[in-house]
């Protein structure tokens, strides 16, 4: 790759064995691992910029910190504060804020959006144009389909009171999200649950359940060979 164009911030720390693409970005104090994969039009470690009444915390943020053997494809953008395990893969055009944490051998698809204070366990798929919003807790081995959106504020901007009850979805252990889901806010997914394509979740969903409808109900157990043990 070229390296064409980089631009690197004071105190970065950028491997010889990085592979770095055209027009990369770089910010001030980001660590990346080696044997990365940095392609063209990326832009790594952004400061945010908040609006006025954004409710985000304005605290100092930490350099991001990139783990080995990640992969950062083309125009991606991943926030100061954050953390990128060992082996993830970030899509094309995908959108990481700030104070995120993925875990190791996770995916995350093309154009999917992380908002900042989530955490992401390991070997995660979340994948192409999936929302995931602020404050949500997806556990290790969670599969979300694309174009799934989960919410955090059943106030949508309004009263001062929102502030102290806005939370994202907790999706537990090797739970599965069907395409065009969308997760009310603060709802809980059980271990292994399945939730099919373009259900409405406005509940919190047992371990072990499937789910389907508006708004999504229990139609039985997810099957035994279907389990992440058993695979």
């Amino acid at each position: 790759m070229s390296r064409e164009n980089l631009v690197l911030g004071a105190g970065v720390v950028l491997p010889d064995d990085v592979e770095v693409g055209a027009n990369v970005v770089i910010h001030d104090g980001t660590i990346i691992g080696t044997g990365c994969v940095i392609q063209d039009n990326v832009v790594l470690g952004k400061q945010p910029k908040l609006a006025r009444r954004s409710t985000t915390p304005r605290e100092p943020i930490p350099p991001l910190v990139i783990g080995t053997g990640v992969s950062v494809c083309s125009g991606a953008v991943i926030f100061a504060g954050s953390s990128i395990g060992d082996n993830t893969v970030i899509g094309d055009q995908a959108f990481v804020r700030e104070n995120v944490t993925i875990g190791t051998d996770c995916g995350i698809g093309r154009s999917v959006c992380v908002e900042n204070q989530t955490t992401i366990g390991n070997r995660c798929n979340i994948q192409s144009n999936s929302y995931i919003t602020r404050l949500c807790v997806l556990e290790d081995d969670v599969f979300i389909a694309p174009c799934v959106t989960t919410t955090n504020d059943n106030f949508m901007g309004r009263t001062e009171g929102r502030h102290e009850l806005l939370k994202g979805a907790t999706i537990r252990r090797a739970a599965r999200i069907g395409g065009g889901v969308v997760i009310l806010p603060g709802i809980e997914i059980g271990e292994e649950a399945f939730v099919a394509a373009g259900a409405l979740v406005t509940k919190d969903i047992p371990a072990g359940k499937l789910v389907a409808g508006l708004p999504a109900r229990v139609w039985r157990d997810v099957p035994e060979e279907e389990l992440l043990e058993n695979q």
